[in-house]
């Protein structure tokens, strides 16, 4: 299991006043800024992303904040399988306040035995010395057919993230991975077809045909997951739901993933 912790500059869009620690607006999302997850439930080869506001840090006159991180995850007997000690960070309000956003990202591992985990991640103000933690049950479900570590990006090089509502006139770019294919075993291939919906806010499809694809030659004999992406052009405000289906024709099984996506006018 393979984990990092990544701390987003602040640039604070309210300004709050100086006080207790806290962590606050603890969510699961789909990649880092996408939209909440609906639930906790993680297949091997997945990535989790905690997302959170830091409240309370002190700051010094030109805005900066310091203050360590640090995380562990531990299994349903409380033994811990990874520990990051705290690291020191500083970071900047340039819009003033002392709200800092941050996430914390695991990727977790391909083999990763199925059960019932708790992720930890401990702030602490540097200057103050006060510390909060909060802390985050998950499950590793077995080895199945799925789609995996959504994120949406303004690039086609998954570099630029993007959160969960666009503007119109911008391109999303949709990326993930399929686990848990199986291969033709005469030509060592998987046989995945697949295929997104748009849906609108009254559940219609937004086109009479999905856009699809197929992934069936060129794929490492050692690759466990292979990476599906779509480009969606953003041509009109409204409220929708993405829904992606990949479809494994060697094995017979389908796997659907789906989160809501709203496109604003831009001012």
């Amino acid at each position: 299991m393979r984990m990092t912790v990544a701390l987003a500059i602040a640039l604070s869009l309210a300004p709050s006043q100086a006080g207790k620690l806290a962590l606050t607006n603890v969510r699961l999302t789909q990649g880092l800024l996408g939209p909440a997850r609906p639930d906790a439930k993680f297949l091997p080869g997945d990535s989790l992303f905690l997302a959170f506001d830091i409240d309370g840090l002190q700051a010094d006159a030109s805005g900066k904040s310091q203050y360590s991180v640090g995380m562990a995850v531990a299994n349903s007997q409380g033994k811990v399988q990874f520990k990051q000690e705290p690291r020191n960070l500083e970071a900047i309000n340039a819009l003033g306040g002392n709200r800092l956003p941050a996430h914390a990202h695991i990727d977790i591992g391909i083999d990763q035995p199925a059960g019932d985990y708790t992720l930890s991640v401990t702030v602490t103000d540097r200057s103050t010395k006060a510390a909060q933690t909060i802390a985050r049950k998950f499950q590793v479900l077995p080895k199945a057919l799925g789609i995996v570590r959504l994120r949406l990006t303004g690039d086609p090089e998954g570099q630029v993230p993007l959160p969960g509502t666009g503007v119109v006139g911008q391109p999303l770019f949709i990326h993930s991975g399929l686990v848990g294919f199986e291969r033709d075993k005469a030509k060592k291939q998987p046989n995945v077809t697949f295929e997104m919906r748009i849906l609108d806010e009254s559940g219609k499809p937004t086109l009479a045909k999905p856009f699809t694809g197929v992934i069936n030659q060129d794929v490492p004999e050692n690759a466990a997951s292979v990476p599906l992406q779509f480009v969606l052009p953003l041509n009109r405000a409204g409220k929708f739901t993405v829904e992606i289906k990949a479809t494994d024709q060697v094995a017979k099984k389908s796997a659907t993933l789906s989160f809501p996506y709203a496109v604003i006018e831009s001012k």
